[in-house]
């Protein structure tokens, strides 16, 4: 008999009128039914020798369905003793009015207990014994289903371990595991009835919390609960270390996709580790962070297709009213977004590394510029131009080689050059901002210190540092005509200027008061809406040599930009 050659159980159907019938089938097939058959009298042996059972109602559907090949899933009995087919039907050849279909039983028992265990072992953390990245996703999208009118929704909190790296890099892998997993356990120990925990990263986890009534309270009290299990410290070997955590927490919205609602806890633990509490996610925050993330690309794109603009304001000598040099400063002109301000894509340089190209090519044109002045009209200029850098680029450029390549380039000295570091640049790393400013003075430019008064320097840096200009940050210039504190710091600034030898410029003047005041108290130079607004380069020159007529009166006639 055919069916006796096939590998698999096997059996002939036949359905009619008065029902179905097995009219011939073989050994596999008949070993088959009866190890259902001893197992429970409600599985495969019912399907297949029930004339009125599934298998009937299967093959009548099929039939209706005109007879394409199909499959039927069965599971025979509950708990560890269940068993796995596959159900398979074929067309055979009619006889007159009686249909006919080959069955075949495939066994899938082992198959499928090893794709549970091997499902189980992808869920699962190795280390810790928590569920894992992937299994976390379908324990939110779990979450999302559940109609509990005891709990007010869910809320997903990632729990991000601060200073594990240092702690593992100083301490090892081995301790770094046992504090995870000293971690994890406490983790659990803070959870409730209906919370999940899991491991999503690698000193990350996160946790699915039931909300009671108190929506967003309750999520913010789950984690004070996991903040004060973390109080004491750790023992690891014979020390003891405090760790501290970054919780950030997302609520759950009706039909949330699970993968968001994650990726909302995190930007909210981003938002933690600078706030230092934790922080609940805000989208207004989160569509600010995309818009970051659209800026660099297209600052990426503008430097590329060189669609930037350098606008310079005129730096004027306070006793003579003469315009003694520009400050060079970075525009965008979007041809969507129209302008877009320094204050948002230079920090957003600075966080992508764009900063050191965007600062090449501030360089460049400003020394362009200043070359094709003197070149215009035909002498070398009594001007300089300034230009800023970042404490990225003082970090990771090599600004004398920069600055080097653009007098090059240009052909113009090093003194008509000024570069500008903010004094928090200065502070962040002395060593190098000394290598840095000794290596400028080599090409014989101006150093300014700028936004003095705003990072906490020591005055030693100011004695130590070949600095050749104090710019005062202009949250004291503009307060000076208000406040009598802002006065006497800027007064304490000139007379310390002075007393070392550096000259002065005075950033945010903005009224004739302010301009007369600077001069009176001794300050050397000053900048701001008083005098003129950042200037177009062609604007720029023209405003100069406005400002050299004979008849220039002094700095108390306002000049509009």
């Amino acid at each position: 008999m055919l069916l006796d050659a096939l590998p698999i159980a096997a059996a002939i159907l036949e359905l009619e009128a008065g029902g179905m019938r097995i009219t011939a089938h073989n050994q596999r097939f008949a070993e088959a039914v009866a190890v259902s058959s001893a197992s429970t009298m409600n599985g495969l042996t019912k399907m297949c020798l029930s004339g009125d059972g599934i298998i009937a109602t299967f093959l009548d559907d099929w039939f209706a369905d005109d007879g394409l090949r199909a499959d039927l899933d069965f599971r025979d009995g509950a708990g560890v003793a269940a068993r796995f087919y596959r159900l398979k039907l074929a067309p055979l050849p009619t006889h007159g009015e009686c249909r006919r279909a080959l069955l075949s039983v495939v066994d899938r028992t082992a198959e499928v207990q090893a794709e549970r265990t091997l499902r189980a072992e992808m869920l699962r953390d190795s280390l810790t014994g928590l569920p894992n990245r992937l299994a976390f996703t379908e324990m939110v999208e779990a979450a999302g289903r559940k109609t509990d009118p005891s709990f007010n929704g869910h809320a997903v909190l990632v729990v991000d371990m601060l200073r594990f790296s240092r702690i593992n890099e100083s301490m090892g892998s081995l301790a770094g595991d046992e504090l995870l997993i000293t971690f994890a356990r406490r983790l659990i120990s803070a959870l409730r009835a209906g919370d999940a925990l899991a491991r999503t990263g690698g000193n990350e986890f996160g946790i699915v919390v039931a909300l009671r009534r108190g929506g967003v309270a309750d999520a913010l009290k789950a984690a004070s609960r996991i903040q004060e299990v973390m109080q004491a410290p750790f023992r690891l070997s014979e020390l003891e270390i405090k760790v501290e955590c970054a919780i950030g927490v997302a609520l759950m919205q009706p039909d949330q996709d699970a993968e968001e609602l994650f990726r909302n806890a995190q930007f909210a633990v981003k938002q933690a580790k600078a706030s230092g509490r934790p922080e609940v996610y805000e989208p207004k925050e989160a569509s600010l962070a995309r818009r970051r993330f659209s800026i660099e690309t297209e600052l990426r794109r503008a430097l590329d297709r060189d669609l930037l603009d350098l606008f310079y304001q005129p730096l004027v000598d306070l006793k003579t009213g003469e315009v003694t040099g520009f400050e060079a400063l970075a525009r965008w002109h979007h041809e969507d977004r129209g302008e877009i301000s320094p204050t948002e894509f230079i920090p957003v340089a600075e966080e992508s590394g764009l900063i050191l190209t965007l600062g090449r090519w501030a360089m460049d044109r400003a020394a362009t510029t200043l070359a094709g002045w003197d070149a215009r009209e035909g002498e070398t200029l009594p001007l300089y131009v300034g230009v800023n850098l970042s404490a990225i680029q003082v970090a990771r450029d090599d600004i004398a080689a920069m600055v080097a390549g653009a007098l090059r380039s240009s052909g113009l000295s090093g003194e008509r050059l000024t570069l500008e570091l903010t004094e928090s640049a200065i502070v962040q790393d002395p060593r190098r901002a000394t290598r840095v400013f000794d290596a400028l003075k080599a090409l014989d430019t101006t150093v300014a210190m700028d936004d003095f008064g705003t990072g906490y320097s020591s005055l030693a840096y100011l004695q130590r540092l070949p600095i050749d200009v104090l710019k005062i940050d202009r949250s004291f210039v503009t307060g000076m005509m208000i406040d009598p504190d802002s006065v006497a710091i800027v007064r304490a600034v000139l007379s310390l200027a002075d007393a070392l030898g550096m000259a002065t410029t005075a950033e945010g003047i903005e009224s004739r008061e302010l301009a007369t005041t600077l001069a009176a108290l001794g300050c050397s130079s000053g900048q701001g809406y008083f005098f003129a607004r950042p200037l177009a380069a062609e604007d720029a020159i023209d405003y100069w040599r406005s400002r050299q007529r004979p008849s220039l009166k002094p700095i108390l006639t306002r000049v509009r930009g």
